[in-house]
Formats: C-alpha cells, structure tokens, sequence
C-alpha cells in the first residue's frame, strides 16, 4: 500500500510541475508578445489588464516598466477560490492555488521588453502570443488545474444551472469585456487583442480536450462497502453494482460502474487500489452523458 500511495504521489508531483510549467509558457507569451503591443486578453486577465491601464494612463499610478496586471489577476481569485473551496476537488484546488500564484510570479519577474520583440506585425504578435499563452492553459488544464479566472466560475455555476457552460461564460465574459475595450481604446487593439483570443482559444481545444467524462468500471472480488462509502466521500460520485461470475473460474464478483471526470481517475485509482490491490480497472474516456451527473472541470 505504502508503494501504490507513494507511486500517486510520484505521479500528481509530475503533472503538478508541468502544469507549473504551463503557467510559465503563458506568462512568457503573455509579457513578450502581448503586453508590448498593448493588446488584451479576455476573461479575467483581460480585465485585470484594462484596470492596470486604466491605473497607469489615467491615473498615472508610477510603476515604471512594472505590469501589475498579474497581482490584479491573483487578488481576483483569492475570493473565488475560497468560495470554490467546499465545491472543487481537493487535488484540483491545490493546483490551481499553485498554477495561479506561479503565473502571478511569472508575470512580475520575466521583463517586459520596451519595444515589441516584432515591432513592425502586432498580427504575428498576436498570433505567437495566442498560441504560446493557449498552450500554457491547455498545460494546466490536462494536468488537472488550472489558470483561474472563468475556469472556476464557470465551474461554480454548472453545479447551480445545467444549461451554464465554461465556454458560454467565457463568450459572455469576452464580449463584455471588448466591448468596453471598443470605448477605451482604438479600433485596432480591439481587433488584435480580439485575434489573440481567437488563438488563444484553438490554442487550449488542442491542448487539452474539452470531453472529460470518463467511464469506469471496477471488477472486484471484495464486497468492501468501506471502499464505496470512501469514493462517496472523497469524489461525490454515484456508483451502480453489478453481480457478475468469471466465465473462466466460475467465482463471483462484483462489478462497479462509476462516471468521473478524468482528474478524479488518479485519486480514484488510489482508494480502489487502497482496499483491492488486485482490483480490474477499466477506463473509457470521452463518453457522452445524458442525465443527472455532476460536471467538473
């Protein structure tokens, strides 16, 4: 037991760091393309950028070539944290706490070039910077965290509504936001920073697929009802069980059939492993599920 539980520990410490090195990707895009042509992104990031403009230009708060934009960003996401604490899984909690505060580090300390690094194509600006901060969401969402922002919102208000979506927020989120980037600021930066979304958004479909239901079944030997009444608790998951009879050795079993999101399958595998080391695992990722089913990022 003492090996499998360091075994997933070994495993989550991995995806941890690169989800960590996702947060890194989208900051370099983010401080070496994006900000020096002074275009924005969407979500929250995007209206941390437009209060650091706002505080700067008009205001004309002295911070010198410093971007605050990324501790707006962090201060942003405490209250949504806490208030996601009782209603995310733990491991996704954790690696988002780490993503985000290494993305708001990342923002503060790589340097912000003076002049766009292509001073002369902010579309190729646009489009290196959506690709590059893209791929570093996409990162940390297929490691089982995230960057914050609407990915938690959007989260919190599935479990409330079933016809809310991730990515309807984030339209409705985007379109408010350009909107008030179309009053604000020129033409142009609207439709770059619009350009850098659009990317930015292909950038994550092909990081890390949108279809995270998976289908398990378990084939066990053990009647361990301490084992379900642990899933219950730790997963807030349904289980159906089944009687089944080996066709081979004629003995019986019982099967259990659970639907999870793929970052539960880690933890998962821990508690059934846990109480059945000799457990059969099957998995089925991307199934479709219609009904009443809890759906998590």
């Amino acid at each position: 037991m003492q090996a499998i539980k360091k075994e997933v520990v070994a495993a989550e410490g991995k995806r941890l760091i690169i989800a960590l090195g996702g947060a890194a990707v989208y900051a370099f895009g983010m401080n070496l393309f994006v900000v020096p042509n002074k275009l924005y992104s969407g979500g929250l990031m995007g209206g941390a950028q437009v209060i650091r403009t706002l505080l700067v230009d008009y205001l004309h708060l002295p911070l010198g070539n410093f971007d605050i934009a990324g501790l707006i960003y962090y201060a942003v996401n405490i209250p949504i944290l806490l208030l996601a604490m009782k209603n995310i899984g733990k491991q996704f909690l954790v690696k988002t706490i780490a993503c985000v505060t290494a993305m708001t580090a990342f923002l503060s300390l790589i340097p912000i070039p003076a002049q766009p690094l292509l001073p002369n194509d902010v579309l190729a600006c646009s489009v290196i910077g959506g690709i590059m901060c893209g791929f570093g969401m996409g990162v940390a969402l297929r490691m089982g965290g995230s960057l914050g922002g609407t990915d938690i919102i959007g989260m919190l208000m599935i479990k409330k509504k079933n016809n809310v979506s991730v990515g309807r927020l984030s339209l409705t989120v985007n379109l408010v936001l350009y909107t008030i980037c179309l009053f604000l600021f020129d033409v142009s930066t609207v439709i770059y920073s619009l350009i850098y979304a659009f990317v930015s958004s292909f950038s994550i479909d092909r990081e890390h697929s949108q279809n995270i239901n998976v289908e398990v079944q378990i084939i066990t030997k053990n009647d361990n009802r301490e084992m379900e009444e642990e899933i219950f608790r730790e997963l807030n998951r349904g289980i159906t069980r089944l009687d089944s009879t080996g066709a081979y050795t004629n003995e019986k079993s019982n099967i259990l059939y659970i639907l999870i999101s793929k970052y539960e399958v880690s933890r998962l595998k821990s508690i059934v492993l846990k109480y059945d080391p000799q457990a059969f695992i099957v998995m089925n990722e991307g199934v479709t599920v219609v009904g009443h089913y809890i759906k998590k990022l």
